[in-house]
């Protein structure tokens, strides 16, 4: 049995790239997906026009989706919102933020908030994992089918892209992964850097691998705007990362990975 994800993230309403869009949501209708996923920042700021034009194309996919805000779906403009309520907004308009899971065939996906409004430090836009949310994710995945794809989202990168064009500094991230690689989780999907990446978390059995998709915004940081196509069956994931020519989508990189 083979499954197959879409998984986008930082499309950044507000500044979209619209024809890569276009072309990638042609795509995610026009082809069999057992789940689409994205991984946070569908905003610029988390205006309400930007948070409507997300809602209405998430509305407009296909089958089944699991959603996970980013730094930049708290509001960057309404201080009172953003220090007191961050994803009110996001709530009403897109969905939980705290919490998402999905369970298909051969399929145990979970996602987690990882974005905060403030915190104690200069750079609001790393990420931050509770001990909490990190035990709550393995109680839930190790709960899940030995056999199923067990797979964790959220919007920063819990250890670190090598080579990336910026950082997520998740505060709790690396002692999260560990956990996560503990309990059996196959995949933790990611966006925030803008560039695409797989690599092999080295703890556990070396079976639990970090995955991030680029953007789909115009906000691009040294690879084109891009989403990531995921197919998995009993031996591996194996990872597209697509990348937009200007008229259409081609294979930038790929990674098969091994399962368990």
């Amino acid at each position: 049995m083979t499954v197959r994800l879409a998984h986008l993230s930082d499309i950044h309403f507000g500044d979209e790239n619209i024809a890569a869009l276009a072309c990638a949501t042609e795509q995610l209708t026009s082809e069999a997906f057992d789940l689409v996923v994205v991984s946070g920042d569908l905003t610029r700021w988390a205006e309400m026009d930007e948070l409507r034009a997300a809602a209405a194309w998430l509305s407009g996919l296909p089958g089944a989706r699991l959603v996970t805000p980013g730094n930049h779906d708290a509001p960057y403009k309404a201080w009172l919102q953003r220090l007191f309520v961050p994803f009110r907004r996001y709530e009403h308009l897109v969905g939980p933020a705290a919490v998402q899971t999905h369970r298909g065939d051969g399929l145990a996906v979970y996602g987690l908030n990882t974005a905060r409004g403030a915190q104690p430090r200069l750079n609001w836009s790393k990420g931050q994992i509770s001990t909490k949310q990190t035990e709550d994710a393995c109680t839930w995945i190790a709960e899940a089918p030995r056999s199923d794809l067990r797979l964790v989202v959220c919007h920063h990168p819990l250890v670190e892209m090598i080579g990336g064009p910026m950082t997520g500094r998740v505060w709790g991230g690396p002692a999260a992964a560990r956990a996560l690689a503990t309990a059996g989780a196959d995949v933790i999907l990611s966006g925030h850097i803008h560039a695409p990446f797989a690599l092999p978390l080295p703890c556990a059995d070396g079976r639990t691998y970090a995955v991030g998709a680029g953007t789909l915004s115009v906000r691009e940081r040294g690879t084109p705007a891009g989403f990531n196509i995921l197919e998995a069956d009993a031996e591996a994931v194996r990872v597209t990362a697509l990348g937009w020519t200007g008229s259409r989508f081609e294979p930038e990189r790929t990674w098969s990975l091994d399962r368990r």
